[in-house]
């Protein structure tokens, strides 16, 4: 007998890092797999907390976070949405997974399941299943205008032992967003139902058609069961931060106290103060950074339309494409041979759930040059590509 669970032995690898073990190290290839963008972290945020580190502020720090970290989320969340979240519901996780996964810890147990709006990033189903619950998956409707949700089929999935609803809004990797009526739909029945929601927002900035994305912040009572997952990461270029937040019912604080406490005892006090200077002065970078978004969108969008074969499919929000390619069954296949033949790293969609079998996603947060690079290349692989 295994020292290890059954279910974590069965847990199954997400196929992006197929295609990932496929091309590490290849050179000359375009990575357009995973969701970050190719410019570093901005000068203004780690002079902060290389600052912070030459001061000596190595020491442990609060489990939910610096004082002076929640109170800068906290008129963040004030600034952007018109809402007042106080300290007690908000905390600094390790990540916008390790959001997740406390969520997960805090909500759901072996015989319970979760509902999930697929297509989505797969690790949001994967901590579910670590901590027991089964997932039930409805899928967003797609067609010429891009991708819809039927609330009806998401209250039908839910019984008596469903714990969460999880959304992304914008999503991963749809760019799907919900309206607000929608949401509003959702939260009552989840209010009445006793069932959790878990909008994962992290996103919220990557929008072109407004300032920032609905939050269900903004419709909320604290008393709500909602769990909101941010993350510093996409915004302002700190995907290797691995730094998010959290902000949960106003009952749940002594619980998150004790689970950020027995998982990860909090963060590094130095990278806080890189937060901090995102927070309070990061607006000219985001400004700046979704506008190269944008224009990345633009030019992924038009040579996708003008490919034979190719149906793209229109996003409202975040920095992926997702497209299909007629004639391509195994999407697996057909990311793992565009590594090799023409030095391009796609996520196939078969890694995103139901809905996404025949689809591939591509980050566009990438400069002009590489995008029209890698657009000519896979026009290229399209072109000759056989089953």
């Amino acid at each position: 007998m295994g020292v290890i669970r059954q279910q974590i032995e069965e847990l199954e690898d997400s196929p992006i890092l197929d295609v990932f073990r496929s091309g590490l190290g290849r050179p000359g290839l375009i990575a357009m797999w995973a969701g970050e963008p190719d410019v570093p972290t901005p000068d203004f945020i780690c002079d902060a907390a290389s600052r912070a580190l030459r001061e000596g502020r190595t020491f442990y720090s609060h489990n939910r976070g610096l004082p002076e970290l929640r109170a800068a989320l906290t008129a963040y969340h004030r600034r952007l949405w018109n809402v007042a979240i106080p300290d007690g519901r908000i905390a600094l996780t390790l990540s916008g997974m390790n959001a997740v996964m406390l969520t997960a810890q805090a909500t759901v147990q072996p015989g319970d399941n979760i509902v999930a709006i697929t297509p989505s990033w797969p690790n949001i189903m994967r901590a579910m299943q670590i901590n027991g619950a089964a997932v039930r998956e409805v899928m967003l409707a797609r067609g010429n205008d891009g991708w819809r949700l039927d609330l009806d089929a998401v209250f039908a999935a839910c019984d008596a032992r469903t714990r969460l609803i999880y959304l992304a809004s914008p999503g991963n990797p749809t760019g799907w967003m919900i309206a607000r009526g929608e949401a509003e739909r959702l939260l009552a029945f989840a209010r009445a139902r006793g069932i959790a929601i878990l909008s994962d927002e992290v996103y919220h900035r990557i929008v072109y058609d407004r300032p920032v994305g609905f939050s269900f912040l903004e419709i909320a009572r604290p008393d709500d069961p909602l769990f909101v997952v941010n993350s510093f990461s996409k915004a302002w270029a700190m995907t290797g931060w691995r730094l998010g937040w959290i902000v949960y019912p106003e009952s749940a604080l002594d619980a998150f106290e004790k689970l950020i406490q027995f998982n990860t005892s909090g963060g590094l006090e130095f990278l806080q103060a890189g937060c901090i200077a995102a927070l309070e002065r990061g607006e000219d970078f985001v400004r700046s950074f979704v506008a190269r978004c944008a224009a990345g969108r633009e030019v992924v969008n038009a040579r996708l339309d003008a490919m034979p074969r190719v149906r793209n499919i229109p996003s409202a929000g975040a920095f992926y494409a997702m497209f299909e390619v007629d004639g391509v069954d195994d999407t697996l296949a057909f990311c793992k041979r565009a590594v090799t033949q023409a030095g391009l790293g796609m996520a196939p969609g078969t890694a995103f759930g139901r809905g996404a079998e025949r689809l591939v996603r591509i980050c566009y947060a990438k400069s002009e040059a590489n995008l029209h690079e890698a657009m000519d290349r896979l026009a290229k692989f399209v072109h000759g590509y056989t089953a």
